[in-house]
């Protein structure tokens, strides 16, 4: 690099205003076609399960609890999702949708990367009926 070249740079440098951004301090409002975290209106969905076979990071897990009453639990995982929206596309009910308010996803352990979407009463259920069939598998395993 020639010597006035560097000085061309540092003296334009020091006359414009900086460009970096404080950015936690001074937030911006986010564009509307960022893709951030999954969010699902269980009064629209069916429990088709489309999004789930969809999803080619399988970030999202149906659960169908009582298909006559509507009562589905979805399971989403931000760590896998690509945010590609896919399951978006797929979703033939429009229940499906990636918020671009809420987009800030990180973490310092993987314990909040996984989000259960419905009834607490259903999730649990959902939730007791995995860690049998785990504990299953792993007996499986043993023998």
């Amino acid at each position: 690099m020639k010597l006035g070249m560097m000085f061309r740079d540092v003296s334009t440098s020091l006359l414009r205003r900086p460009v970096t951004e404080k950015y936690p301090f001074e937030r911006r409002e986010p564009p509307d076609r960022l893709r951030g975290k999954l969010i699902w209106n269980p009064e629209a969905c069916i429990g088709c399960g489309l999004c789930e076979k969809d999803c080619p990071a399988h970030a999202i897990e149906v659960f169908v609890v009582d298909r006559e009453e509507k009562r589905f639990v979805l399971t989403y995982h931000p760590d896998r999702c690509t945010f590609c929206a896919q399951c978006v596309i797929s979703c033939r009910h429009g229940c499906l949708e990636l918020s671009n308010q809420e987009w800030e996803l990180a973490a310092l352990n993987r314990s909040p990367f996984t989000i259960h979407y419905g009834n607490e009463n259903d999730v649990q259920l959902v939730l007791a009926e995995q860690s049998l069939s785990d504990d299953s598998k792993a007996e499986i395993d043993r023998d």
